[in-house]
């Protein structure tokens, strides 16, 4: 890796090597590599000078790609945010990030009332078609973007990312997956996910295109697929609840070569129909990581007694510890926490997050390490095994509960489709749980799911309530929203 590369340096090569092949595909427009550049740099011409930090609500589209290329090629950190958000959420984040103006498609102005504006087809209007160069000040360390997630203060955090930690992960992608053109990715993701960043940066920076699918055709799975088959996706990156809804069709498109799950555990019986069609991998890394910090390879690999695939091992430029608490390594097969070192490892959070920042550990060697809170540990090959969070421990009885483990139990019974516990806690604040349940088919009966858990879990163990469901909704980031889901109250007894 070239330690002064930076994203728009990188694609802008890429521009120069392939400038006729595609790197935008949407339903009814193609631009290519060159076309995206002129775009890129008509935008970044016409912003001000010496903008640091800029916010961008816009739909998914080229426009917004050329956006955020033409942040970074002014050397600025760009804040995105769907225009879906809660927009109490949407003004905290661009307040917290102190953005300079914020980028909007014309319908979404209202959303960022309060702050300077510029809408997109304003500024493309008035940018000059200027090629121009990089700003001489965008250094690797140069910040790229900052995405937010849930914070344990109850406040967003957001996690400001480096041109070098995509740069890297880029180039880790390459490594393990080899994209290129004639490549193209999927843009599913949600802006605002790490995810995100590797359908669209993994992609771009190595030749390949991305195609995005309207907001209609991803609202269906076979809408979806048609887009796939006929804008000749070749990747896909996604939640495991998008490769679980894949598993239950037929055949996918024969365009897919290579399926990636991320964000959650990847269950055996979300793929088990998707082997041999397609190259499936597991991964992991937090978004203060940059995307993947490790790959598992799924076809080759096999699942553990959970029911659950590997992590896999570290990615390229990565090294990952599994580690006690006095930052010690733990001897392989015992638990321990998932720490992360490497060019992925982020700058940690902007704003007045100094508690949650102690997660970054500054080593002798000036690197930085990061605690993810993650717990794991080494399988006889090398390979990490996820186990769960370290806080999501919860007190029933006196007695600590694992509730990722009850969830897990869940999954493995014979009725059981999809399943989510929900810790709860009652009147006088003593812990519960409430399952939430999909049924593979109509013979779910609640008295056999608990006669299997207790096969396995103690009585405690066993949630107090069961909720079934006819599908888990997901949030935006694509992970269950317990908000949407009833929720069952408890007098206290004591």
């Amino acid at each position: 890796m070239n330690q002064n590369e930076t994203i728009y340096h990188l694609f802008r090569q890429m521009a120069e090597r392939y400038p006729d092949q595609p790197a935008v595909l949407e339903k009814n427009r193609t631009l290519t590599f060159r076309e995206l550049l002129k775009m890129t740099d008509q935008l970044a011409a016409a912003f001000p000078e010496n903008i640091r930090t800029v916010g961008i609500i816009m739909d998914h589209e080229a426009e917004m790609i050329a956006a955020m290329l033409a942040v970074l090629k002014c050397g600025a950190r760009y804040v995105p945010a769907e225009p879906t958000f809660p927009i109490g959420r949407i003004r905290y984040m661009m307040s917290e990030a102190q953005v300079d103006f914020i980028l909007v498609n014309r319908a979404y102005q209202p959303l960022a009332e309060g702050f300077d504006t510029k809408i997109t087809a304003c500024v493309l209007c008035a940018g000059k078609d200027a090629a121009g160069h990089q700003d001489a000040s965008v250094q690797p360390s140069s910040p790229a973007y900052v995405l937010y997630t849930s914070g344990t203060t109850g406040r967003p955090k957001g996690v400001c990312v480096t041109n070098q930690n995509v740069c890297h992960y880029a180039h880790a992608f390459a490594h393990e997956f080899h994209p290129g053109p004639g490549d193209v990715m999927l843009q599913y993701s949600v802006c605002s996910f790490d995810i995100f960043t590797e359908e669209v940066f993994a992609s771009l920076l190595n030749g390949a295109a991305i195609a995005i699918p309207s907001s209609q055709d991803k609202a269906d799975l076979q809408a979806l697929m048609n887009f796939v088959q006929e804008h000749h996706v070749t990747m896909l990156s996604g939640f495991p609840y998008l490769l679980a809804d894949l598993n239950h069709l037929d055949h996918l498109p024969d365009s897919l070569r290579l399926l990636i799950s991320g964000g959650d555990v990847l269950r055996g019986s979300y793929v088990d129909h998707l082997l041999d069609q397609a190259l499936v991998y597991n991964t992991y890394g937090p978004s203060e990581t940059t995307v993947c910090a490790s790959y598992y390879c799924c076809n080759t690999g096999h699942v553990l007694e959970d029911g659950t695939y590997p992590v896999g091992k570290a990615v390229e430029g990565t090294v990952i510890k599994i580690m006690d608490a006095d930052g010690k390594e733990v001897p392989a097969g015992q638990t321990g926490e998932i720490c992360i070192f490497g060019d992925g490892v982020s700058n940690g959070y902007i704003g007045d997050h100094a508690e949650e920042n102690k997660a970054f550990v500054r080593q002798a060697d000036g690197s930085v390490m990061y605690r993810s809170g993650d717990l794991g540990y080494l399988l006889p090959d090398g390979s990490i095994a996820f186990l769960h969070r370290k806080d999501s421990q919860i007190m029933i009885l006196g007695k600590r509960v694992e509730v990722k483990e009850v969830e897990s139990r869940l999954y493995q019974c014979r009725h059981v489709r999809q399943a989510v516990v929900r810790p709860c806690v009652d009147e006088t604040g003593l812990s519960y749980m409430t399952a939430y349940i999909v049924p593979a088919d109509d013979d779910l009966k609640l008295s056999e799911v608990r006669r299997e858990l207790a096969e396995n879990l103690t009585s405690f163990m066993i949630p107090e309530f069961f909720v079934r469901m006819p599908s888990i909704p997901l949030n935006a980031n694509g992970k269950p929203d317990f908000d949407q889901m009833p929720l069952v109250m408890k007098e206290g007894t004591y």
